[in-house]
């Protein structure tokens, strides 16, 4: 797409994109809490409850694959309409059910929804932005996503105690309503410029194919997955974890806030220091306070400080971390091959979502009677995230 053919992005349209891209992960979260007590509901296990989220995840990330391509070839505005749609339906479905089996089903199917508003917004995000100041616009998208964690989980535990767990899921169909509109009346509706003359099925192929031909497309997209499978092993565990502290559903949200409050501090510390200092020292310091507060963490865990405190506490520098390293990588991933944006976003939302939604099961098969086996788990991750980063440096250096 040509971004010197797009109207400028004003205060409005920028606002309508962070929402497009915030509702996945408001969707995502908002029935964290609840998640302490459908075992208990609905007579399942631990592990079972945890498809939940992470059926949720997994089609999350895989419908963007999809959502990509389409959206370089018909236009972002269909896609993003359709997808927000069949968000609210499934919200609806997920709201009217009476058995975990079919609260799982309405879940991945919410998830496929959501995965419109994140594959689509980045993409716009390439469209309208360039060079650095596509970093300062990726650096405020996170922090707009940083916002939605704690403040879903503490809604959401609100809503649980007070007016039940459906009602999360009214308030998501009611969003889902509201988004719908502001994309058929605020985005622009802009047409692709690339061939539709090859089959849809070929075309995607071919731009995945050159995606994955880019070893620098292809370590940036590491980093992010391993970000963000740390991120969603401490989401999908921390209720457990903090209801072994002794943490109800309605007090949840305020311990899981640190990390994502903190993710806000970094990436805005990212937008105002990338034009000075470049991507990679941002990236390294990223990468050396997530390794930090984890480490932290679980030292203080296998100390015996079993305390919601001594839990939250040592992520801030987790959340940092992550702030500082995201924006630099989700630039570097789309940007690379701008005709493709919508391919290199889906490629980057499944890598991600996949990963997650393996780090937040895989939290459900083990014991968390206090926090230093999801401790060991994240520290794997954010490794392997560190060392594809190191990696991707040495390459540049070359």
């Amino acid at each position: 797409m040509n971004a010197a053919a797009h109207p400028p992005a004003g205060g409005w349209l920028i606002v309508n994109l962070l929402a497009q891209l915030a509702f996945g992960l408001l969707a995502m979260t908002i029935c964290l809490p609840s998640m302490q007590e459908w075992g208990a509901l609905f007579g399942a296990s631990q592990a079972a409850v945890q498809l939940t989220f992470s059926g949720y995840v997994v089609t999350y990330g895989s419908m963007q694959l999809l959502y990509g391509p389409l959206s370089d070839r018909i236009g972002r505005k269909r896609v993003l309409m359709f997808g927000v749609a069949l968000a609210g339906g499934a919200s609806v479905m997920a709201a009217l059910m009476d058995s975990l089996t079919g609260l799982i089903v309405a879940r991945v199917l919410q998830g496929a929804g959501c995965a419109a508003g994140m594959v689509v917004g980045r993409a716009l995000v390439q469209d309208l932005f360039a060079g650095p100041q596509r970093i300062k616009v990726m650096a405020f998208v996170g922090m707009a996503l940083g916002v939605c964690p704690p403040l879903a989980t503490i809604v959401g535990g609100q809503l649980h105690v007070r007016l039940g767990w459906q009602a999360n899921f009214w308030v998501m169909a009611v969003l889902a309503a509201v988004l719908f509109v502001a994309i058929w009346r605020g985005l622009p509706d802009r047409r692709p410029v690339q061939d539709t003359e090859t089959h849809w099925l070929r075309a995607m192929g071919r731009a995945y194919a050159r995606l994955l031909a880019e070893p620098g497309f292809v370590l940036s997209v590491s980093i992010l997955a391993m970000t963000t499978a740390t991120f969603y092993a401490f989401l999908g565990a921390a209720p457990i974890v903090l209801g072994a502290y002794g943490v109800g559903p309605d007090g949840i949200g305020y311990y899981i806030m640190v990390v994502p409050c903190a993710y806000i501090v970094g990436s805005f510390l990212a937008s105002r220091l990338v034009q000075r200092l470049g991507d990679r020292p941002l990236m390294r310091a990223g990468q050396a306070l997530t390794v930090g507060g984890i480490g932290l963490m679980l030292v203080l865990a296998l100390a015996g400080w079993n305390t919601a405190l001594a839990f939250a506490l040592p992520l801030l520098l987790l959340g940092v971390g992550h702030g500082l390293v995201v924006p630099p990588a989700l630039a570097g991933t789309v940007g690379l091959v701008p005709a493709l944006a919508g391919a290199a976003a889906a490629v980057a939302g499944l890598s991600q979502q996949l990963t997650g939604a393996l780090g937040g099961f895989v939290v459900g098969l083990v014991p968390h009677h206090g926090a230093s086996n999801l401790g060991w788990l994240m520290l794997v991750l954010a490794l392997t995230g560190a060392t594809a980063q190191w990696r991707l440096h040495r390459r540049r250096a070359v």
